[in-house]
């Protein structure tokens, strides 16, 4: 299957990124490699490094993206995982970092691949096939407690006790294998009055398995704070997240950088060393809601940018 992929928000990040020629660029989640291509496009002297965890997405890139072998890096390894590629590197600061977060039309799309609660496949959602967690192990080894934890906490699910005491009933006659064997039980959880007036039902089970499976928001604060940090000065960081809880932890991340001294107003000087590491471009996060009438993966999309000071 061809990794077709239409880059969120893309005008919005090449302009928010304000590109160098000669700077060095990271793009953290590489996946279709359309953002990545419009960085190269515009460098002469520059580098990019390119980081994506699914070995599918570099494979693709590395045809995609052949005219520009000279100006980039590829790295296979979770985002989170960079820093340390760049110290052996050699490269102390960018000038911009990009990270396109959530799951690429690729993966939701490749039904093997088992992220779609749509197309019936084998229950694996692991962007890093390489991994050993997968949403098998979740859906079929996780006690009722981590289950309700899963639920409520990365899908905000408030009908996560009946959808977890469905799957328990289930996987005691035997495992839950398939997606959409998943999906039904969720939908089947609900009320019938209720079961579609959100959408499918599926949707924010499916996101939470999905979230736990690849560990997406353990280390993200500090990551993204790494990697302003990492910034030359009016070096720009855009982070595009695709819903509420990626959203509020960059957005926290951003606002404790743009923090200045936070000592109490009355001491005479300041104690707490505190100061401001960057500025906020955008305010309110730039939506992909127009967007979303030409590309549909845009719908939920957020951008968010910082600039180093």
């Amino acid at each position: 299957m061809n990794y077709e992929h239409v880059p969120v928000l893309y005008n919005e990040v090449i302009e928010g990124l304000q590109i160098k020629p000669d700077g060095i660029y990271l793009d953290g989640t590489l996946g279709g490699g359309g953002h990545s291509k419009g960085i190269l496009q515009r460098l002469t002297s520059g580098r990019l490094i390119a980081c994506d965890k699914d070995a599918d997405a570099l494979k693709n890139a590395e045809s995609v993206l052949k005219d520009y072998a000279d100006k980039i890096t590829y790295v296979h390894d979770d985002f989170k995982n960079v820093t340390s590629y760049l110290d052996e590197f050699g490269i102390e600061k960018l000038d911009g970092v990009l990270l396109d977060l959530g799951v690429s039309s690729y993966q939701i799309d490749t039904a093997e691949r088992g992220f779609s609660y749509i197309k019936d496949a084998p229950l694996d959602m692991r962007m890093d096939t390489e991994q050993k967690l997968s949403a098998y192990d979740v859906v079929n080894g996780y006690s009722e407690k981590e289950l309700l934890r899963v639920l409520y906490e990365y899908g905000e699910e408030r009908n996560a006790p009946q959808i977890v005491r469905n799957i328990l009933k289930k996987r005691a006659v035997r495992p839950i294998s398939g997606t959409l064997e998943l999906a039904e039980t969720v939908a089947m959880s609900y009320p019938p009055k209720f079961r579609y007036q959100n959408g499918k039902p599926a949707k924010k089970t499916f996101q939470a398995i999905r979230i736990e499976v690849n560990g997406e928001l353990t280390g993200l604060r500090e990551t993204v704070t790494d990697l302003s940090l990492r910034l030359r000065p009016g070096g720009r960081i855009c982070v595009i997240t695709f819903h509420s809880l990626e959203d509020r932890i960059v957005k926290n991340a951003f606002v404790e950088l743009e923090k200045d001294c936070i000592c109490d107003k009355k001491l005479p000087v300041c104690v707490c060393n505190k100061r401001r590491e960057v500025i906020i471009i955008t305010k309110k996060p730039v939506s992909g809601e127009k967007e979303a009438a030409v590309n549909k993966r845009a719908e939920s999309a957020k951008l968010r940018i910082a600039e180093r000071v």
